[in-house]
């Protein structure tokens, strides 16, 4: 039987990507379910093309994204929306017994432990999407948790990885979205250029795999080659390696515990070690990195540390901070100083729905705040 899809955020980057590998595999998925935001002449195309049973768009709201991952009848959906909007539909799919595959960052950063919970009870099976996460998981087969003396993320590095702290303070949008490696939507390469998207996946693999925060490490590896490692008690060390693509995990999510065939394997190692064909040698490098000039991922550590909602406030402020820089509202470098001023002024509580909405909706308006006295002292000084 064909495995039934439902995308939350179809036309987004991932969406796009996932129903790209659907397309490769008519034999194995049937898209029965696609909601999108407000880009609806692509998600009438995705319609035309896959003919799902039950569709929706930003003005279907909450409960146009409830339909489609509880009442399209998927056995997997890909929650791959930015944000809190899918929150509610995630959960109820998890408490209906249904699979999720998930992207989405701020999800499992502010509320993680109480969907791990959800699917405990419910026997929901949750399927790492990012390519760090999915690789830890992958390493992670048939191995006991209780072994596991580290989780190491790897970083690409982004776009600013050899630039200074200055040369960071001034750089533009275009810049920033430079990104050289990943394709990737607006906000994540945003993320990836202060590396707030590794701190936000810190705090994914803490919650996802049951580790203390010290025990998930970083480094940046240029070529994105090499995409997690697991270090065992015993000194042995599992990791996984693919090409940077993420059509890759994104297959890998919807086909579990199966893999899918692409008819490519290669007939040359190097090659399959992220090499170029035929070259005689490859390299797999790995560098610290420097927080001085990344604060966003030693704010990260942070938030993690502290527990509670402070992860579901860092998330929620570095949303708005980087929505006021990709307007022009804040320069690169304030981006941090914006995130350090939520974490900072909103107080933070257990962690439940409610309490992660009130402190997402907190850490808003702290953003905001911040980000219009920056645009009033601008406009004073001109």
């Amino acid at each position: 039987m064909k495995r039934r899809v439902a995308i939350l955020g179809s036309t987004g980057s991932i969406g796009t990507q996932a129903l790209d590998v659907i397309a490769r595999h008519p034999e194995r998925f049937a898209v029965v379910g696609l909601a999108a935001g407000r880009n609806v002449a692509l998600l009438a195309e995705q319609v035309r093309t896959f003919g799902p049973q039950v569709v929706a768009d930003a003005r279907d709201g909450a409960d146009g994204l409830r339909a489609v991952a509880c009442e399209s009848g998927a056995d997997v959906v890909l929650a791959a929306t930015d944000g809190a909007v899918a929150f509610e539909a995630v959960f109820a799919a998890v408490d209906a017994g249904i699979d999720v595959a998930v992207a989405n960052k701020e999800l499992i950063v502010a509320a993680g432990e109480l969907l791990v919970e959800h699917a405990a009870r419910s026997g929901a099976q949750l399927l790492p999407v990012d390519s760090e996460h999915s690789a830890i998981f992958q390493a992670l087969q048939g191995a006991p948790r209780d072994r596991i003396a580290a989780l190491i993320l790897t970083a690409s590095g982004g776009p600013f990885w050899e630039r200074t702290r200055e040369q960071m303070e001034r750089a533009t949008v275009d810049d920033a979205l430079a990104h050289p490696t990943w394709r990737m939507g607006v906000k994540n390469t945003i993320d990836s250029a202060t590396l707030m998207n590794k701190g936000l996946e810190v705090i994914e693999a803490a919650k996802w795999f049951g580790v203390r925060g010290e025990r998930v490490q970083v480094v940046v590896h240029r070529t994105s080659v090499a995409h997690g490692f697991v270090v065992f008690t015993d000194g042995n060390v599992v990791g996984q390696l693919a090409a940077p693509d993420m059509r890759l995990p994104i297959g890998y999510a919807l086909a579990y515990p199966d893999r899918l065939d692409d008819g490519r394997p290669s007939d040359d190692p190097i090659e399959a070690l992220g090499g170029k064909r035929g070259a005689a040698l490859t390299a797999l490098a790995f560098e610290r990195p420097d927080l001085r000039r990344f604060p966003c991922l030693g704010l990260a550590y942070e938030a993690l540390a502290a527990g509670g909602t402070a992860p579901a406030i860092l998330s929620a402020a570095n949303e708005v901070a980087v929505a006021a820089f990709t307007a022009g509202e804040i320069c690169f470098g304030e981006i941090p100083v914006c995130i350090e001023t939520a974490l900072s002024r909103v107080a933070t509580d257990n962690v439940s729905l409610e309490a992660v909405r009130n402190a997402d909706r907190l850490a808003r308006i702290e953003a905001r705040a911040f980000t219009s006295d920056r645009i009033a002292r601008t406009s004073r000084s001109l």
